[in-house]
C-alpha cells in the first residue's frame, strides 16, 4: 500500500497527478501515488534533467532561507504553494538559526495539509493552512496566520517552483505584488520558476503539465518573464540566475542530464 494512502483525507483526488506529489517523488519522498509516478516518468522522458532540477531547486530553498535568517535577520516566513514536507523544511532551516523563527505554509492540496499538520503538531511556531494563495482575504484573516506573524515586521514571502502553476489570467506578477503590498519595508521575496529560452520547449512542456494536472497549471516562461516577476524590488547578488549557481555552498549541485528547462530565480527586498 502507498504510504500516503493511510493518511490521506478522503477528498484527495488520486486519479489526477498532483504537482506537490510529483515534486515529492522527484525529491525521493514516499507521499505520492502511481498516477504521480507515471506523470513523472513521462515528464522525465521529455525532459531528462527534471529530477536534478527539482533537487537543485530544493537546495536553493535551503540556502535562501538560511541566507535571509543569518545575513538579514528575517524571522518570519510565508511559504506559498509549499508542497509536501520533506527534509530541511523552511521552519527547520530558519529555526536552526533562531528557534524563535515563525513559518506559515500555504497550499491548496489537502494531502499537504494532512502531512504538514502531522509534522508540525508539536511546533507552536509553525503552521500549515489550506487555501488558494490568491485568496488574500482568507489567508490574512486566518487565526493561525495572525497568531504567528506580525505583519509590521520584515517577512520573507517564498514562491519556490510555484508561480509557473499560475496561469497568465490569474496574474502571477500581481500575486507577488499583492503579497508584498501587505508586508513592510525590509521584507524579502524568494522566487524560482521553470524557464526556457526555446519556444517549442515551453509550449511542449506546458502542454504536458496541463494534461498531467487536468489543466491545474500555468506555463513555462522565458527568463525575461521570470525577471519581470520581481518588479521594482532590489535584487540581491548574484542576481536572477539558474538556482544551483545562487550562493553555492559545499554541497555539489546535481548535474542536469539535459537543460530543456531550468529553475531560474533569486532573492530580492522591498525597500
Amino acid at each position: 500500500m502507498d504510504r500516503a494512502r493511510s493518511v490521506t483525507p478522503s477528498e484527495v483526488d488520486v486519479s489526477t497527478p498532483s504537482v506537490a506529489r510529483m515534486y515529492d517523488f522527484y525529491l525521493g519522498g514516499k507521499d505520492n501515488y502511481e498516477v504521480d509516478r507515471q506523470a513523472c516518468a513521462a515528464l522525465s522522458a521529455a525532459a531528462p534533467g527534471t529530477a536534478a532540477l527539482a533537487i537543485n531547486n530544493r537546495r536553493f530553498l535551503i540556502r535562501a532561507v538560511r541566507y535571509l535568517a543569518e545575513e538579514h535577520g528575517i524571522r518570519q516566513f510565508l511559504d506559498h504553494g509549499s508542497g509536501l514536507p520533506t527534509q530541511d523544511n523552511v521552519h527547520q532551516v530558519a529555526q536552526a538559526v533562531d528557534p524563535a523563527s515563525r513559518t506559515v505554509y500555504i497550499d491548496n492540496d489537502p494531502i499537504v495539509l494532512a502531512h504538514g499538520r502531522a509534522l508540525l503538531e508539536q511546533d507552536d511556531a509553525s503552521t500549515v493552512i489550506q487555501a488558494d494563495v490568491r485568496d488574500f482575504a482568507t489567508i490574512y484573516s486566518d487565526p493561525e496566520v495572525t497568531r504567528l506573524l506580525d505583519f509590521s515586521r520584515p517577512t520573507a514571502a517564498l514562491f519556490l517552483s510555484f508561480l509557473h502553476c499560475i496561469p497568465d489570467g490569474d496574474d502571477p506578477a500581481g500575486l507577488v505584488a499583492g503579497v508584498l503590498d501587505r508586508l513592510p519595508k525590509g521584507s524579502a521575496v524568494v522566487i524560482s520558476h521553470l524557464a526556457s529560452t526555446d519556444a517549442e520547449v515551453r509550449r511542449n512542456l506546458t502542454d504536458m503539465m496541463l494534461t498531467n494536472t487536468g489543466g491545474n497549471w500555468g506555463r513555462v516562461r522565458t527568463p525575461d518573464e521570470v525577471e519581470a516577476l520581481f518588479g521594482g524590488l532590489s535584487v540581491m547578488e548574484p542576481g536572477i540566475v539558474e538556482v544551483s549557481t545562487w550562493h553555492p555552498d559545499d554541497v555539489a549541485p546535481e548535474v542536469q542530464a539535459t537543460k530543456e528547462w531550468i529553475e531560474y530565480g533569486g532573492v530580492a527586498f522591498k525597500n
